[in-house]
């Protein structure tokens, strides 16, 4: 973790900090099943760790962060399906916050199987996307 992460972290109140660093590792775990995809980077988007895979392409950027309503959440890009297609399959197991966010309010609140669904659809966002992409245009 770069300096600048860890003060990222750090900067977060001790609880949301607490499932932040918990996400983190989910993170990590769900890339280390994925050995395709290549190394995660961790770096700072918007001032807050993020979590892309740049050597291959296969994944959109993941986001962990303090939301205004307090808690702390898992961000995905707004312009993918990502939040919308994992609410339609965790229903009301999950708060959701538009289709940007999957938002916590405690690090028990983590259904680290059920969370780990959507680190790994966001990891290889990319890769799914193009492959539809292919079937539909045939290139």
């Amino acid at each position: 973790m770069t300096d600048e992460v860890r003060a990222a972290f750090a900067a977060a109140p001790p609880v949301s900090r607490q499932g932040m660093l918990a996400l983190r590792q989910l993170i990590f775990d769900v890339a280390g099943g994925l050995p395709r995809i290549g190394p995660v980077e961790e770096a700072l988007r918007w001032g807050e760790p993020a979590y892309l895979t740049p050597a291959t392409g296969a994944g959109s950027t993941i986001r962990l962060g303090v939301p205004r309503s307090g808690g702390f959440a898992l961000y995905c890009n707004c312009r993918t399906s990502l939040i919308d297609d994992f609410r339609a399959f965790a229903g009301a197991s999950c708060r959701t916050e538009g289709n940007r966010a999957v938002v916590f309010r405690h690090p028990q609140e983590i259904d680290a199987a059920l969370i780990s669904i959507l680190i790994r659809r966001s990891l290889t966002w990319h890769w799914r996307s193009r492959r539809e992409d292919i079937a539909v245009t045939g290139r």
